[in-house]
């Protein structure tokens, strides 16, 4: 995606062929239409409705990779500390799902927090019927692409069962390569980008119609042919390619809407990241587009910083050195290259992220690395170019790059 001043890319993109057509006019900002009393079991099991934020603008379509919204619960059982995943399901305003939610079966006592992705600009939750749901729910939203729902509360109770050691985080391993190293997290500096742990790990099934349903074992069967596509974003980037370049693994709990399936998510991301991630830590800067005010043509803004850094649970900025984009720039540089050209044959061997865009999984992060140097403005900050050239081939595929000492 793009502003007029400065261009802004999504963090990844787990894409396969669109599974429908529309108008070439993309409209980049859409609206989610947030179900009553979102955090109960019959609110997560209610589809979730996109439409168009300015009525005149062309009509945002979930099938549609450039306008796709995804929704990722987790709930914790404060009895036991045990946390589950259960992925509420998104289609077109005035449309059914491929297949029915499934209802989910919530603990006695539990707290249940909503997180929310997007492929476009802007993301706007609305409620459905009562206006007071969002406030209510304390649903925080105006971070670009991001969103969240009583997260706050949800890494409060967390911390506290890790705490009492009635949540037990496993540790991080250790990566397979010829280099062992600890495995990577989403606050690490080879991870990040321009807008670290933005959106969520969530995968939908898509028919050729159109249709959306809940990535199960029983739509798998019963929607044959359908196609599986998950929300560009951080955490799937490291949960699925560069964990599994590296043969680290994530942790996942039990999906609520898939029996017997373990799936990853955001907040299990960021809980293991503020656990075992070792300095330098990376958390939100000013620089980061999504935390402008407003998101991506707007200015730098610390309030916003701190919206989003509380949606994920990072440590409170005080002061706008507390969230410095020089020091962030800084610490991308001395770590991501290095790591990126440490493990080059790794990450040669993975399947890329997005073909079109770079022919490996080593290309596309050399690649999403040169592009966060620019957007993050760290060659004006640090006084120095970007300190890896990309090699592309005629259609424009990155298909080298060469770390420059």
């Amino acid at each position: 995606m793009a502003s007029a001043a400065r261009p802004v890319m999504v963090g990844l993109a787990l894409l396969v062929a669109p599974v429908a057509t529309f108008a070439q006019a993309i409209n980049q900002d859409c609206t989610l239409i947030v179900p009553h009393n979102p955090l109960t079991a019959a609110g997560l099991a209610t589809p979730y409705q996109l439409e168009a934020t300015n009525p005149a603008d062309e009509p945002c379509h979930e099938a549609d990779k450039n306008q796709s919204a995804f929704v990722q619960a987790a709930v914790i059982d404060l009895d036991n500390g045990q946390i589950s995943v259960y992925n509420p399901l998104v289609v077109d305003m005035g449309t059914t799902p491929a297949a029915t939610p499934v209802f989910p079966i919530l603990p006695a006592h539990h707290v249940v927090a909503l997180w929310f992705g997007f492929n476009g600009n802007n993301l706007k939750l609305v409620p459905a019927s009562h206006h007071n749901d969002l406030r209510e729910n304390d649903c925080i939203q105006g971070l670009g692409q991001f969103a969240y729902c009583n997260a706050v509360e949800f890494f409060k109770r967390a911390n506290h069962l890790i705490k009492e050691k009635r949540l037990i985080v496993p540790p991080l391993g250790m990566d397979t390569t010829g280099n062992p190293e600890v495995c990577p997290t989403v606050r690490s500096f080879f991870v990040v980008d321009q807008d670290q742990s933005d959106n969520v790990t969530t995968v939908y099934l898509f028919t050729s119609a159109g249709k959306v349903a809940q990535n199960t074992a029983a739509n798998r069967a019963a929607l044959a042919g359908s196609l599986a596509r998950g929300n560009p974003s951080d955490n799937r980037l490291l949960d699925v390619f560069i964990d599994g370049a590296l043969g680290c693994i994530p942790w996942t709990v039990p999906d609520l809407a898939d029996p017997g399936a373990l799936v990853p998510a955001l907040p299990l991301n960021e809980l293991q990241a503020k656990m075992f991630h070792a300095p330098p830590i990376a958390q939100i800067p000013l620089g980061d587009p999504f935390a402008f005010s407003p998101p991506i043509t707007g200015v730098p803004n610390l309030h916003q910083v701190n919206q989003y850094r509380l949606g994920v649970d990072q440590q409170h900025a005080d002061h706008p050195d507390d969230a410095s984009t020089t020091k962030y720039c800084h610490n991308m540089r001395a770590v991501q290259p290095e790591k990126i050209f440490r493990d080059k044959l790794a990450l040669m061997a993975f399947r890329p992220v997005d073909s079109a865009v770079a022919d490996t999984l080593f290309t596309y992060l050399a690649q999403r690395y040169v592009g966060s140097y620019e957007i993050l403005t760290c060659q004006a900050l640090l006084h120095q170019p970007v300190n890896v050239t990309l090699k592309k081939n005629e259609a424009g595929v990155v298909v080298d790059a060469t770390l420059l000492h």
